[in-house]
């Protein structure tokens, strides 16, 4: 995945935002894996990939319908904010442990 910015991270907020709470956590997985998987086919074939962007995290976002930006006072946002940074981590922690099994 490309390096990821404020905008990317206020991007996937927005579309978790308009996510029943349920769906909220594996679609935001899924948006940081097809970031990370947009990043590779971008690096071999020097285009966006069609679905997917092209490896930013705000491109696999604006793949999807995003929610106008509530602001911190809306607490359901600052939650959807929170949850793409916790996944961040997550994300890049299984890879660091992957990278030394190896």
């Amino acid at each position: 995945m490309r390096r990821v910015m404020h905008g990317d991270v206020v991007a996937a907020a927005r579309v978790l935002l308009g996510l029943p709470e349920a769906c909220r956590r594996p679609i935001c997985r899924r948006m940081i894996q097809e970031a990370h998987a947009a990043h590779h086919y971008f690096r071999r074939f020097g285009r966006a990939h069609l679905l997917w962007g092209d490896g930013s995290l705000m491109a696999t976002a604006h793949k999807r319908v995003l929610q106008p930006e509530p602001g911190f006072s809306d607490s359901r946002y600052c939650g959807c904010v929170e949850m793409v940074l916790h996944e961040l981590i997550e994300w890049r922690a299984g890879r660091q442990a992957n990278r030394a099994r190896s």
